[in-house]
């Protein structure tokens, strides 16, 4: 296979002008749609379910062009309804809609002119979806956007990873762009009206040159359209991570998970295992918390039929939305850059709304808000008034706000507070305990250095080390202890879930003349949102003392890594990835 390009998830993309992204940023959430001949066989194919996801079973399956073709005369979605579907992103209170307009397989899900492979000219259906889901979204007050495969398409000689029909050798790329890429985006970047982005994916072979023409080519067709991270190279208006990725802390420019309702992304029969509407909101929270836009995924079924599981949990997010939506909405990230226990900060102008995942003891405290506060109320009553309090802490004149929370109501699954202050909000630079005294110390928060010239490891845009392979290289933090006592330390470390994971380093943690060794190991995988893509898998270190309140200095490098060729991956350097070190009071009782 040709050379591969992974940056889009790697760092972060170019930067847009502010008024391109404008509506972008106000809308927060949008609706993915993956639609296509895939839906035929559902994920089953000769009798048996195919792993992985519905539209990739092409190339799972190493079907011939000749064979998967003839799933088109079998692709009459009778049910198909673009009023409902785009009914159903409004009921959701998602503002922007993207649908596959040519996925992987090659097949164009609307008239091509430029190419017969398509939706009106080769199935009994005969019509172009996406004509009507233009004119609805247009009518319904939803931007319209388009998902282009780019890069890989299985149909043509040319395009990338068909290796089964097509003599790699022989291909060239140039003429795919040529006969099939340029033409098809002219066609959908004119006979659609407005389009908000072209969705691209999966930069693995084009070089920047050639993803740089296709950026042009659309900026000159339609200036206003927004061009997805995965145009590659670092050329995207926005960066995108990868699949289902939430990211450990606040990213750093604009980003966008795309992520789906149940395992995969094309309808596939045997996949109900669906996320839960609560599981979808506290996600949704999360991701706007840290500046990244959430863009969820519903697969319809060959006969045009959203699957009711997706709808009604599209609907639950919505009604959540109807009343907290506020918070959301053209909300900034957190001020500050770490999570909490409690739930999580989205921001707008002078109000910090505070989300929280369960009911808060009555007698709250934050840690580091230096704005004074103006007043406290629910974001779904502001008439009701928390009474509150504001300090410094002697010791460390770190500021402390303390909340009175008497007559908290929750409401499932995440309430909202809102936190009026008197300025813009302005927070503490370091890394400070919270109220139940634990310390996370995230990466983006360290300085990266090494003992060597230059470090070889960096830390992602994404929030996640790269190329740590090098024990030279090293992790340091400067945070504030407000509490005196004797800690737990646990090192967080990540993988991609299908990928393996870099583990068995050895590593040397110190602090305030303290020093614990460790080899990563997996002993617990840690509950919570990451979790389920990208496991969060929990290294012991043991127990750090701190005698006095005040700044400390805690340095995290190895001295033995446990590297293996078979480590890396299409998307993986094969070297550790760090999430976090964890910080936990011990109890009394320990």
């Amino acid at each position: 296979m040709r050379t591969v390009d992974v940056s889009d998830v790697k760092k972060n993309s170019r930067r847009a002008d502010a008024d391109l992204l404008a509506w972008w940023r106000e809308a927060r959430f949008g609706l993915f749609i993956h639609w296509g001949l895939y839906a035929v066989h559902a994920g089953v194919w000769r009798g048996k379910p195919v792993p992985y996801i519905g539209e990739w079973m092409m190339f799972r399956e190493k079907i011939p062009v000749a064979t998967y073709e003839k799933f088109a005369p079998r692709f009459n979605p009778q049910h198909f309804d673009a009023k409902a579907w785009v009914q159903l992103a409004k009921d959701a209170g998602q503002r922007y809609l993207v649908i596959t307009s040519k996925h992987h397989d090659g097949f164009a899900m609307y008239d091509s002119a430029s190419n017969p492979y398509n939706v009106v000219k080769r199935t009994p259906f005969a019509r172009d979806p996406m004509k009507e889901l233009a004119r609805e979204c247009r009518k319904q007050g939803i931007k319209f956007c388009f998902y282009y495969s780019q890069d890989l398409d299985w149909h043509h000689p040319d395009g990338a990873w068909n290796t089964w029909d097509f003599d790699e050798k022989q291909k060239q790329p140039e003429r795919y762009l040529k006969e099939k890429v340029f033409p098809q985006l002219r066609e959908l970047l004119t006979n659609y009206g407005p389009i908000g982005m072209i969705w691209f994916d999966t930069p693995l072979t084009l070089s920047k040159a050639q993803s740089a023409r296709i950026r042009r080519f659309v900026k000159k067709l339609q200036p206003q359209c927004l061009v997805s991270g995965r145009i590659g190279h670092g050329l995207g208006d926005y960066s995108l991570p990868r699949d289902n990725f939430l990211p450990p802390a606040r990213l750093s420019g604009d980003w966008e998970t795309c992520a789906t309702l149940n395992h995969t992304w094309g309808f596939k029969r045997h996949d109900h295992a669906w996320k839960s509407a609560e599981n979808l909101i506290a996600t949704l929270v999360d991701l706007v918390s840290k500046g990244v836009n959430y863009l969820l995924n519903i697969g319809p079924d060959a006969d045009g039929v959203v699957p009711a599981p997706s709808a009604q949990r599209l609907r639950a997010v919505g009604a959540w939305l109807k009343v907290n939506g506020t918070a959301i909405y053209g909300s900034s990230p957190s001020p500050f850059p770490y999570e909490f226990d409690w739930g999580r900060i989205t921001t707008k102008g002078n109000t910090l709304y505070f989300h929280f995942f369960k009911k808060p003891n009555r007698h709250f405290r934050l840690h580091g808000l230096n704005t004074a506060v103006k007043s406290i109320a629910p974001l779904a009553d502001r008439k009701k008034r928390f009474t509150f309090n504001e300090r410094t802490d002697p010791a460390t004149g770190t500021p402390i706000l303390e909340v009175d929370f008497k007559g908290f109501k929750a409401t499932k699954p995440v309430t909202v507070i809102a936190v009026q202050l008197n300025a813009a909000p302005v927070v503490e630079p370091l890394t400070l305990q919270q109220p139940d005294d634990s310390l996370t110390l995230i990466g983006p928060m360290a300085r990266v250095g090494s003992d060597a010239k230059q470090p070889e490891m960096r830390m992602g845009g994404n929030g996640l080390t790269e190329n740590w392979r090098n024990a030279k290289d090293w992790l340091e933090w400067q945070f504030t202890v407000l509490t005196p006592g004797t800690y737990d330390v646990t090192v967080v470390t990540t993988h991609q879930h299908l990928e393996p994971w870099s583990g068995g380093h050895t590593l040397r943690l110190t602090c305030d003349g303290q020093n614990l060794k460790r080899i990563t190991k997996r002993e617990a995988i840690l509950p919570g949102l990451r979790s389920e893509y990208f496991p969060q898998i929990a290294t012991r270190f043991g127990k750090l003392t701190f005698a006095r309140a005040g700044t400390q200095t805690l340095r995290l490098q190895p001295t033995r890594m446990n590297l293996k060729k078979s480590g890396k991956t299409l998307f993986s350097d094969g070297g550790m990835q760090f999430c976090e070190i964890q910080l936990k009071p011990v109890s009394p009782q320990a």
